[in-house]
């Protein structure tokens, strides 16, 4: 197995399977919400802090550090020992006693998947060319795509069989095999950039550390993919988080029903979605670099009439079916973006670039969009009924959409000033 062979499809294949156990654990909390929500009497408001708060405040204190050592160290090492912690949080999840104690699991959760994803997208940008490199993020995005529906469809169903509890534990526990066959089956590219030199003082490390930050700061390029980025996620963070809360409240649906159903719903979007993404962007790079942004503000742009319809409707194959297709269209997305990004730096700050998005991702897209979402269903329950989840989910989702497509359409202007990129 060669590098530039089969091997980097192995690795894909692999770093992919992460990611499918990164969001099953990450999101399996929103098809067990309503069962928790009535076990420990939260408000959605609560639970919005749960399902945000929690999770996003560990993930942005140990995400930048951890990215920055991913780029001076073994990344691999550093993939693996994120799956197990993430994987062991999860599981004690399921031991939660109330609020309090959940809201701390979900801090675990957050430090595990603070370390994975940044290495991983740097180790994919070593072992695959430039021009190949949004159809390997295509594929690699297909692990959150077929993460969520694995979290709804095993957790709805381990719900209605053995609990929320157990379904918990039962989700978390095969992550820490997986974290061995990790450690001993993927291994750095030979060609690898050496990394800066490991005996560097505290206050010297910090001084690099700082300076590279700064550097991200001042990118404009960067800067207005990862604003984009941050923004546009908001859409898709907020429909998977509270989705089947939202179906669970206005259909006559069991638990497991919803998991399944939805589950099918999001493989049925979310599996073409970004394999199209990254093979467009691939092909229309090639007549003009800003396809990379232009890409992705319009399928933002599209996606939010589909996903206005889907809430609006009230026959359920019919809700399923718009959300599929607005789903399709919000994941062709993925690829450019996180491309772009990554090609907006040079090859030693890619893990950094892309641990600052995520904790920009997680500061806009999960805690400050899971906040507003569940904050103005809380408001709004006494006037709309069952109808202000959804009703906030979509106000939410434009608020941020529209932003998003102004960052990208900035980025555009960055790549035209600066063609090297």
């Amino acid at each position: 197995m060669t590098e530039r062979g089969f091997y980097r499809y192995f690795v894909l294949a692999t770093l992919t399977a992460g990611g499918v156990l990164n969001i099953a654990d990450r999101l399996i909390l929103s098809i067990l919400l309503e069962d928790i929500k009535h076990a420990f009497t939260l408000s959605d408001t609560q639970i919005g802090l749960i399902t945000g708060l929690a999770f996003t405040v560990f993930y942005v204190i140990f995400g930048i550090p951890i990215a920055w050592l991913a780029d001076r160290t073994n990344r691999r090492t550093i993939i693996a020992l994120a799956i197990a912690v993430w994987s062991l949080m999860t599981a004690l999840c399921g031991a939660a006693t109330g609020f309090g104690t959940l809201f701390l699991a979900r801090m675990g959760v957050g430090i595990g998947e603070s370390g994975s994803g940044p290495a991983a997208s740097s180790l994919l940008a070593d072992y695959f060319k430039e021009r190949e490199l949004g159809r390997a993020m295509g594929f690699y995005y297909l692990g959150p795509t077929i993460g969520t529906a694995s979290g709804l469809m095993v957790g709805g169903y381990l719900a209605h069989l053995v609990g929320w509890r157990m379904a918990f534990m039962l989700l978390g526990v095969p992550g820490l095999l997986f974290a061995l066959f990790v450690f001993l089956t993927i291994k750095e590219p030979s060609h690898r950039r050496a990394p800066p030199p490991r005996a560097e003082s505290m206050a010297s490390g910090f001084r690099v550390w700082r300076a590279g930050i700064a550097a991200l700061l001042g990118n404009r390029l960067y800067m207005a993919a990862t604003l984009a980025f941050a923004c546009m996620i908001v859409i898709g963070y907020g429909f998977a988080t509270w989705l089947a809360a939202i179906m669970l409240r206005n259909f006559a649906v069991s638990t497991a029903d919803v998991g399944f159903t939805l589950g099918l719903a999001f493989l049925l979007g979310g599996i073409p979605g970004p394999i199209m993404g990254g093979y467009i962007t691939d092909a229309l790079v090639h007549r003009d670099p800003r396809w990379r942004a232009w890409l992705p503000a319009l399928a933002t742009l599209a996606c939010l009439p589909v996903f206005l319809a889907c809430l609006l409707s009230t026959t359920l194959w019919v809700f399923l079916g718009l959300f599929s297709l607005g789903y399709l269209l919000f994941l062709i997305a993925q690829a450019p973006t996180v491309s772009l990004i990554q090609l907006s730096v040079r090859a030693e700050e890619r893990a950094m670039a892309m641990a600052v998005a995520m904790l920009f991702n997680n500061l806009i897209g999960q805690a400050l969009g899971g906040f507003l979402i569940g904050f103005a269903s809380t408001r709004l329950t006494p006037a709309l009924g069952p109808h202000a989840l959804g009703t906030a989910v979509i106000a939410v989702s434009a608020l941020f959409g529209l932003p998003a497509v102004l960052c990208y359409l900035s980025a555009a202007r960055s790549i035209a000033q600066s063609p090297s990129k």
